[in-house]
Formats: structure tokens, sequence, C-alpha cells
């Protein structure tokens, strides 16, 4: 596995509108794929649930982590240290748009390249864009340069 989009569990009010659209997870895989990378997204219920992902992670040959913390913003304590412990690197995702922005997670070590918010669900495609290009895919067919 190459590439895991990891999401918190949803706020109260986030509803229905908080899953990431059909159209823009085919993109993602779409995506990944012309850049040889594999992607997979798990949700996660409860911040115990994403703290135990992200310990999982190390176990599954992932490269990159795409990171949405979703209402377990700002990191608890454990959730802090499970991402200063990662052995790869993320990038912060957050679902939202402009007009009402998410928490950022407060500085939590590890190697954070990105944060990406306010794109609402088209931010896990600018944030995929990002990873691939960090990767070293850049000119794997994706179409987006963003110049890191």
């Amino acid at each position: 596995m190459s590439i895991v989009i990891l999401r918190g569990p949803d706020s109260p009010h986030a509803g229905a509108s908080a899953r990431v659209p059909d159209a823009v997870r085919a993109r993602l895989a779409e995506s990944a794929a012309d850049a040889g990378k594999t992607i997979a997204l798990r949700s996660c219920r409860s911040e115990a649930e994403l703290v135990e992902g992200l310990c999982g992670l190390r176990s599954d040959g992932v490269e990159l982590l795409l990171f949405d913390p979703g209402a377990c913003a700002p990191a608890s304590e454990r959730l802090r240290r499970a991402l200063e412990a990662l052995e790869m690197p993320y990038i912060e995702v957050h679902d939202d748009d402009m007009a009402k922005p998410e928490p950022s997670l407060a500085s939590c070590g590890g190697a954070c390249l990105a944060r990406v918010h306010g794109y609402s669900a088209q931010s896990y495609t600018l944030a995929l864009a990002i990873a691939l290009e960090h990767l070293g895919c850049a000119e794997c067919g994706h179409g987006v340069h963003v110049g890191t």
C-alpha cells in the first residue's frame, strides 16, 4: 500500500455532507494509479479508533498519509503522541470550506508536510497532488503541479 487516507470522526454538525463523494474517491484512485501508487481510505468513528489506525500504519508499507482529524482537532495528548511516532510523512487535510474552517491540529511534531483547508472534498485532491509530488511522481499524469 502506498498512500492511506485516514479520517477521524465527523463532527456532530457535519451530517452526511462530510462523506467523501464517490466522484472524488474515484478521481483519487485514478490519480494514484496513474502514478503507480495505491490508495486506501479508512474512516474512524472515534478518537481511539483513529489512534489505533495511526499506530497500525507502521506495519502496512505506507509511504505517505493523508490525515483528516475530523472532530479530533485540536489533538489530545494521545493523538499528538501517535502523530509524533509516525514513521512516514503526512499531510493534514480538512474537507471544510472557506466560510466554515475546521480547526487545525496544533503542531504535533512528526513529519507534517502541509495542511490543506478550504476546498471541501476537493481538499483531498489537492493533498494527493502534493503527496504524489513529494513521492517523486510529479510527472506521472495526475496533471497538477503544486510547486513543492
